[in-house]
């Protein structure tokens, strides 16, 4: 069974290998009481990855190292700068399913090959406090690195790694670095060893300059064709729009850091984050990370989103049944979150009420709904992510980023392409929550609510879409729709729990037990709705007279 570790460290450039270690005398740091030497540690270590560095790319790390206090198998995965989460798994011959798994989304059907050997001399320093307390610890690693995929190339270096004790506070690191620095050091320009091993094995292109081929000569231009007549609107518009579609391709070319110009460029930079997104978070949701599959969710229905608000800028009859795979997704990972925040919702209501109106074992009744429901949500869900139906909608949409349906109007400037299209979903908001207004209470308004609902997030993604083109007033309408989904989203969750509550009361009464608290939590969850359908006017008021963008 895999475990985890939260590591922050930080890596500095050593001399050439061979030379004198220049570590300073860290008792001189603030904090510092001793230095106490644990001795050189041999570590050998085989990285893996595919034969196209799939992981490396990503900057994700898995090996197999022997030596040291934690041989086995590591999976390092980036949270942030200097920030990374290894996941541990026992020595075995081959890669541990585990963590084969949380590789899934990167590596899908490539095999993981051996890419480079490490052997490492590790001279480990432990940083303790006044009471012995652990703080940080240094290493010195003398490194040499054998190519094993894609050349054959070999590397020495030496680095010092200073990682931060477990709960320990990361200002302590620049403690130490203030230290190192004035020795003379500083960081290193590689994220990792891997990453340092690959860049100074890699192939070197042949400087030597090709021979020069012939000049062919020119061919005589042929007489130009006189047009033919007759050709119908339907070719005459294909033809343009497959102008177009090249037009805003070659618009959009160049370093991916280069700024967004086109209608097109917006959308796919939305498009293109929205799809990192779902590759990065996989193995967060696989782990059950907090929030990752209400995230995960999120990322899905955004990009849903995308392609029906941007039909005028990626042709719908590519991205259509791409969005109708988005909602199944978006649908598997809703079975687990929905479940997540219903069992949120009852327990902090049932916690809120008196201890004189809980009647019957009503806690425990809910703990078994909520642990049944989860266990099996937990299940089906893993298993879609390791369905090939996932993994096809990932390669599918890797294909559509890579070469995007564009059409006529991606190419033109994004202030009159995009502020249209949120202009257009604004209307459609506006026309769902009227006609919500206008019903009664009762289930025909609160399926006119949840629509409205809806529509509200897809203007507002559609807003984040145009924000960078259009400045604050699609921020400004990126916050309205937030304000009226919230609004709308505690009514139907409102109507969800109610559900809930009606099948849990029949079990309760089934089972001889009173279902006395289950009548009160429903009334407070009616009088709840009645509130959020008694404020929407006003909300909806505010929101109207400042408009779309």
């Amino acid at each position: 069974m895999a475990d985890t570790k939260r590591e922050i460290e930080r890596k500095y450039e050593g001399p050439p290998a061979g030379g004198d270690t220049p570590l300073p005398d860290l008792t001189d740091v603030p904090g510092v009481s001793r230095v106490i030497d644990k001795g050189v540690a041999e570590l050998d270590a085989t990285y893996y990855d595919t034969a196209d560095q799939r992981l490396a790319t990503a900057s994700l790390t898995l090996r197999r190292r022997t030596g040291g206090d934690d041989a086995g198998w590591h999976l390092k995965l980036p949270v942030s700068e200097g920030v990374r989460d290894e996941i541990r798994a026992p020595l075995s011959d081959s890669v541990p399913d585990d963590l084969t798994a949380l590789v899934r989304s990167r590596v899908r059907e490539a095999e993981l090959v051996p890419v480079v050997h490490l052997l490492s001399a590790r001279d480990v320093r432990h940083l303790v406090d006044a009471s012995g307390t652990l703080l940080a610890e240094v290493s010195v690693d003398r490194v040499r690195a054998e190519r094993l995929s894609g050349g054959a190339g070999s590397a020495e270096w030496t680095e010092i790694e200073v990682e931060l004790a477990d709960d320990g506070d990361p200002a302590f690191l620049d403690k130490v670095e203030k230290k190192l620095r004035k020795a003379g050091l500083r960081r290193s320009a590689a994220a990792s060893k891997l990453a340092k091993a690959l860049e100074d094995t890699a192939p070197r292109k042949s400087t030597k300059p090709e021979p020069e081929k012939p000049e062919k000569p020119e061919k005589p231009e042929k007489p130009e064709k006189p047009e033919k007549s007759g050709r119908s609107g339907k070719e005459a518009k294909g033809e343009k729009a497959t102008k177009a579609t090249k037009e805003a391709t070659d618009a959009k070319s160049g370093p991916p850091e280069s700024a967004p110009r086109t209608a097109g460029d917006h959308v796919l930079a939305y498009v293109r984050a929205q799809r990192d997104a779902i590759v990065e978070l996989d193995p967060a949701v696989r782990r059950d990370v907090p929030d990752s599959v209400h995230r995960m969710r999120v990322a899905t229905r955004r990009l849903r989103s995308t392609f029906r608000s941007y039909g005028k800028v990626l042709d719908r009859t590519v991205t259509g049944p791409v969005g109708d795979e988005l909602k199944w997704l978006a649908a598997e990972l809703g079975v687990d979150r929905d479940q997540e925040v219903l069992t949120e919702h009852l327990t902090a209501a049932l916690d809120g009420l008196p201890s004189d109106l809980i009647m019957g074992p009503v806690q425990a009744r809910l703990d078994t709904w909520s642990g049944a429901r989860r266990s099996g949500s937990r299940q089906r869900l893993i298993a879609v992510l390791d369905g090939r139906r996932y993994l096809d909608l990932l390669t599918t949409l890797d294909t559509l980023v890579a070469g995007p349906p564009l059409l006529e109007a991606a190419a033109k400037e994004p202030e009159k392409v995009i502020a249209k299209a949120v202009r257009k979903d604004f209307k459609k908001v506006a026309d769902l929550v009227g006609q919500a207004l206008e019903l009664s209470p009762g289930s025909e308004r609160d399926l006119a609510m949840h629509d409205a609902r809806k529509k509200a997030k897809r203007t507002r993604y559609a807003a984040e879409t145009a924000t960078p083109a259009l400045g604050e007033p699609a921020a400004e309408l990126v916050k309205s729709m937030k304000s009226l989904q919230t609004l709308l989203g505690d009514h139907q969750d409102s109507v969800m729990v109610r559900e809930t509550l009606r099948e849990l009361a029949a079990e309760a009464q089934g089972a001889d037990e009173n279902a006395f608290t289950y009548g009160v939590l429903y009334g407070r969850e009616e009088q709840r709705a009645a509130a959020v359908e008694a404020a929407l006017p006003g909300e909806w008021e505010a929101i109207e007279d400042k408009g779309a963008v």
